[in-house]
């Protein structure tokens, strides 16, 4: 019984077979068709190298008192953007201003014993011209006379300390910049050892970031000594920098400073690109990203689509003069432009491989067919 319904199943396919012929239907037939290719050659490509970098003031100061004293009033507020030689911070100046007093009281004193002192000493040295008087007269009142001097210089000195210290009650911004935080409130006893805030200056801006290993490599192979540094440096191309939210920052900054000595933790440089800031709109701490770009010349670059990868290999499928092709390992880097690959082994220049639908490729097949073929395989 089995039997008799796989021949009916049988008898059945091949009447329908029968019917679509009858019927003028074709089969659908193996069609052959090139993939696409394309010949190996260098050319020029300018890449973004891309760094992590975070922002800092030119002038970031940490702003302390001279002088200790109870903190009587701030005059700003945190994130205020201020300008040089505007006060910051009130100091209570009364002891200060005691001291002053003090001193210039010192100083009278002082200016008039200097003044008898001259007096003695010019009575005495007339009196000495005349006989009068002993020569130990007349030096010990000449030497009276100079430390009567020395007095007053001391007392003039200490006048000139007690102003600064009056001035040192009043904290001013030593950069324009912006406040930033302020741990201290009115009323706190404050020392040289309490920090009041940060001023950070924030006209010109710095994004530090640190040089690979790689761009120190290829410096010392070109043999670069201390004093071409700058040259390399203003050779440099203008960075843009890219905050984290991927807003591109609209003015360009120029690298200013490379040190001259390598992290022996991380085997890197340090670099600072300087960056306008007219409309304050960059603070000390953001982070984000410096792009340069760099020109690369005479390199093999192929699409991205054209090199297959399996597990943690590479490869490109390369035509040979048959037409087949054959799977070719090779080492690529990216160019950051999303679309194509530096191939730094595994080909040469001339090389043909296979561009378009090379994850469909299998070694050893045919991938070109010449315009006959293609007749041909249609005709069929």
């Amino acid at each position: 019984m089995k039997k008799k319904s796989t021949m009916n199943w049988a008898l059945a396919i091949a009447m329908v077979t029968v019917s679509f012929a009858s019927c003028g239907i074709d089969m659908p037939k193996e069609t052959q068709s090139s993939f696409e290719t394309m010949t190996v050659k260098k050319s020029d490509i300018e890449l973004p190298y891309k760094f992590s970098a975070k922002m800092k003031g030119q002038n970031d100061v940490t702003v302390t008192p001279q002088v200790s004293g109870q903190l009587m009033r701030i005059c700003v507020t945190e994130g205020q953007q201020v300008k040089k030689g505007q006060p910051l911070f009130i100091i209570d100046s009364r002891n200060a201003q005691l001291e002053l007093e003090a001193a210039q009281a010192n100083l009278q004193a002082a200016l008039a014993q200097e003044n008898s002192a001259k007096l003695e000493y010019e009575s005495n040295k007339n009196l000495f011209e005349k006989k009068i008087v002993s020569s130990y007269m007349l030096n010990n009142s000449e030497n009276s006379y100079k430390q009567a001097q020395a007095a007053v210089a001391q007392a003039r000195a200490a006048v000139n300390r007690a102003k600064v210290n009056l001035g040192f009650c009043t904290i001013t911004a030593n950069v324009s910049g912006i406040i930033g935080e302020i741990p201290v409130r009115v009323g706190d006893q404050v020392s040289p050892m309490t920090q009041l805030t940060m001023l950070s200056g924030n006209t010109t801006m710095y994004a530090e970031f640190s040089v690979t290993e790689a761009v120190v490599e290829a410096m010392v192979q070109q043999g670069m000594k201390a004093d071409e540094v700058n040259d390399y440096i203003a050779k440099l191309p203008e960075a843009t920098f890219i905050m984290k939210n991927g807003t591109e920052y609209p003015h360009k900054g120029r690298v200013v400073s490379l040190t001259g000595v390598v992290n022996t933790e991380t085997g890197s440089l340090t670099a600072k690109v300087s960056f306008p800031n007219p409309d304050g709109h960059l603070y000390s701490g953001i982070q984000g990203t410096i792009v340069m770009p760099f020109a690369e010349k005479g390199v093999i670059i192929v699409p991205q689509y054209a090199v297959v990868r399996l597990q943690d290999k590479e490869q490109v499928f390369k035509v040979q003069a048959d037409s087949t092709a054959t799977a070719v390992e090779v080492t690529t880097t990216d160019t950051g432009n999303g679309k194509d690959f530096i191939v730094i082994s595994g080909l040469n220049v001339g090389d043909k491989i296979v561009t378009t639908g090379a994850n469909n490729v299998a070694e050893g097949q045919k991938v070109l067919f010449s315009a006959e073929e293609k007749a041909e395989a249609k005709s069929e």
